[in-house]
């Protein structure tokens, strides 16, 4: 029952990095190019600041706090400059004063550099909710405009990590990652810079550990990915089995197969842990080499600095800042393969949007689509033949009409195309071949939204939204007043029950209706189909899940309102459907008798077999139906 296609896409890497990809991504970020350019420039400030320190360091060692046996020759360049320009001028400074002004400037400096690092994080955190807004808001309407069919081979889990899990990881990328990666290349150059300038033999043996630092960050980046892809199949096997088990929770419990379920959810959270392990043995290994591989370099400058010291070659300030700027030159380096990973993700994240939002829109609307003032109501199909899988046709040369104000009945076995006619009706799908008309007109040329505005439906298995009882009726139409929301829950005897909830209309709906009883839920949903007044109808089962008392309760109001509307009811129940002015039966997808309920009772024919079989059960249950 695992979603094994859904796993293996949550597995996919693909490349570290994509320019097709990265170019797609820069169009969402160059709307906030004046964010960008603005976090780049603190990203070099700041970076250029964080060159203050050790110089500073340096300045006041060699200049201030020098040993008296050392010659001004051996201090280092900046702290020479310095001296030169203080000689100059003619300051007289002494060790106190310099060293209170060189506390001064270092304190100013990292004061300054905690300020532009707060605006540098907050300007790309706001840019990186500015995108992710605009990512959810394309993905979510893409989402509107895909036919059915798409949502039949792909599971609700996988679409909602779209929305949350794979933006999430861009906005990682760009306030973490390529905002970071920029930050510690223009450091490090920075630093690459400053200790050639200060002295350049030095400099070199400070890089002495660089390819053995590159060997450790290569096979723990080898080692990783490897890891962190286990660690997403494992995880999204463990979504979907949940995702999978809650939604059924009511069988697991029903057939008592809770221990069962247990162990299989405790192999694949062990399987998930076993991964997880396993990627912090890698993290384990790698961090304490990378600071026993700086620890080496570090030791390494004190041995060769500490050497040109003694010799009097190099001053002890320059000494101390070239191990201040080894530190914050190897960190980075370290943090470069955590970068890889958020980049390889975001990759794999994008792919995955990108593959969303690409996905073609079947259902097209023609530039100058019918868009009619009023609707009569008038339905045909024409030959229609359709199929949801290529080479199985669920209808084969369906014809019928139905007349404005009509009621026509649809009836047969499970598996006959019943819901199919509601479904093309309403161009959830395309035909084959044929034609679906209303009005006369193709629906394929009708404006959709107009199309749509047109029907309402209720379907057997009600969905309610998470809300109020009114927000569920009018679903955000405006136009739908407290009038005509009373007067339609009325109508379908909704109204006492829902003026005995605690607030009324006003009342809370919990997630898919929870808490209401089935019902209640079928009479909700009629008082939305009515609130909005359609003028075509389509019941399609919508009371095989109510009570006889219910139901009966809403075929008296049924009968009133579908008087002057087009109507379109299936059902499984022949008593629902004895009233309406024709019955179709369909079998095997095929058209095989039309008429009204005593008509097709004279032919003897499968309606005539359907409704011996209902009256059998009715007399082995309560009562014979009326004929």
């Amino acid at each position: 029952m695992s979603d094994g296609v859904s796993s293996h896409e949550e597995s996919s890497l693909g490349k570290a990095y994509d320019a097709h990809l990265m170019r797609r991504l820069g169009s969402y970020v160059l709307p906030y190019k004046r964010l960008v350019l603005s976090a780049v420039l603190l990203i070099i400030v700041s970076s250029v600041l964080q060159l203050v320190g050790p110089l500073a360091t340096a300045v006041a060692l060699d200049l201030f706090v020098r040993p008296f046996d050392e010659q001004p020759q051996t201090i280092s360049v900046a702290s020479r400059w310095i001296d030169s320009q203080m000689a100059h001028r003619g300051w007289e400074v002494s060790s106190a004063q310099g060293l209170s002004a060189i506390a001064g400037f270092y304190l100013m400096s990292l004061v300054l550099t905690f300020f532009v690092l707060y605006w540098q994080s907050y300007i790309m955190q706001v840019m990186g909710q500015h995108i992710m807004f605009d990512l959810r808001r394309d993905i979510f309407r893409q989402m509107h405009r895909l036919p059915l069919a798409f949502f039949d081979k792909n599971p609700v889990g996988r679409l909602v990590t779209r929305v949350t899990n794979d933006v999430d990881a861009l906005n990682e990328l760009f306030t973490a990652g390529i905002v970071a990666i920029i930050g510690d290349v223009v450091l490090l150059a920075g630093i690459m810079g400053v200790l050639f300038w200060l002295d350049w033999r030095l400099a070199l043996a400070s890089f002495a550990i660089l390819p053995l630092l590159a060997l450790l960050t290569l096979w723990f980046k080898i080692r990783a990915r490897q890891s962190y892809r286990d660690v997403r199949v494992k995880l999204a096997r463990i979504n979907s089995f949940l995702q999978e088990h809650i939604t059924g929770m009511p069988v697991v419990q029903i057939f008592t197969r809770e221990p069962g379920v247990f162990d299989d959810f405790s192999a694949i959270n062990d399987e998930h842990r076993t991964a997880n392990v396993r990627a912090i043995f890698y993290y384990a290994i790698y961090y304490p080499g990378v600071e026993l591989v700086t620890a080496l370099g570090v030791a390494l400058i004190l041995w060769y600095g500490g050497g040109k010291v003694l010799a009097g070659i190099l001053s002890v300030g320059s000494l101390v800042a070239f191990l201040q700027y080894a530190q914050r030159f190897y960190q980075p380096l370290a943090d470069l393969s955590e970068k890889y990973n958020i980049l390889q993700a975001a990759m794999a994240s994008s792919e995955r949007i990108f593959s969303l939002l690409d996905e073609p829109v079947d259902i097209e609307v023609p530039v100058a689509a019918h868009r009619p003032a009023a609707v009569r109501g008038a339905v045909e199909f024409d030959e229609v033949t359709f199929s949801y899988l290529a080479g199985e046709p669920v209808l084969e040369n369906v014809s019928f009409g139905i007349e404005p104000g009509e009621t026509l009945a649809v009836v047969g076995h499970t598996g006959a195309g019943k819901s199919t006619l509601a479904n093309l009706l309403l161009r959830f799908y395309d035909i084959d071949a044929g034609a679906v008309r209303v009005d006369g007109i193709d629906v394929r040329e009708w404006d959709l939204t107009r199309l749509r505005r047109s029907i309402a439906m209720v379907l057997q298995d009600v969905f309610l939204f998470s809300g109020t009882v009114a927000e569920n009726i009018r679903l955000g139409e405006t136009s739908i007043d407290e009038d005509r929301l009373r007067w339609a829950a009325r109508e379908v005897h909704a109204l006492e029950f829902i003026e005995h909830l605690s607030g009324g209309f006003e009342a809370p709906v919990l997630e898919r209706g929870a808490g209401l009883s089935v019902g209640q839920k079928q009479l909700i949903a009629f008082a939305r189909a009515l609130a909005f007044d359609p003028r075509i109808l389509i019941l399609d089962e919508a009371t095989s899940s109510v009570d006889t008392e219910t139901e009966q309760r809403i075929q008296s109001a049924l009968q009133r309102l579908l008087r002057g509307r087009t109507s379109l009811v299936i059902a499984h129940r022949l008593s629902t459907v004895q009233r309406a002015d024709r019955i179709l039966v369909l079998h095997r997808g095929k058209v095989r008798e039309l008429g009204t309920h005593q008509q097709l009772l004279a032919q003897r024919g499968v309606y005539h077999r359907l409704y011996q079989l209902q009256y059998q059960d009715q007399l082995s249950g309560a009562s014979e139906p009326a004929s």
